[in-house]
């Protein structure tokens, strides 16, 4: 069985920095889409950042971009979140999820279309 399991989350003060990791049990795809989402409380969760084994492309939303950066360790079979210069809109819970498929040139992600979840890790960013 599939497990995605995330860790990294926890308090930061703004400007401050954490890095956030999945690890994907028994995720033996080639070819796949991975990616982070967050939720905040009372807000739709939304798509944060992705990447397709395929190509390497990656995806940002506008509200993180040149502050956070996805990486990959197949290796480890574990992806990353770095996450700089954090700011108090970005608290909310992170999410990683990851889709089978060929993906070229990732332009958006949707979590509902995300086949493997996981349970999420927290991030508390304090003004």
């Amino acid at each position: 069985e599939v497990q995605l399991v995330e860790s990294g989350g926890g308090f930061v003060q703004a400007g401050g920095s954490l890095t956030l990791s999945c690890v994907a049990s028994e995720f033996t795809f080639d070819d796949y889409a991975i990616g982070w989402f967050r939720q905040a409380p009372g807000k739709e969760i939304e798509a944060v950042s992705g990447i397709s084994s395929n190509d390497g492309s990656t995806y940002y939303a506008d509200a993180v971009k040149g502050r956070f950066t996805i990486s990959s360790d197949n290796a480890e079979n574990t992806v990353y979140l770095q996450m700089n210069s954090l700011k108090p809109d970005d608290t909310a819970v992170y999410y990683c999820a990851a889709v089978e498929g060929i993906y070229h040139r990732i332009v958006g992600l949707n979590y509902y279309g995300m086949k493997y979840r996981g349970k999420g890790t927290l991030v508390t960013v304090s003004s």
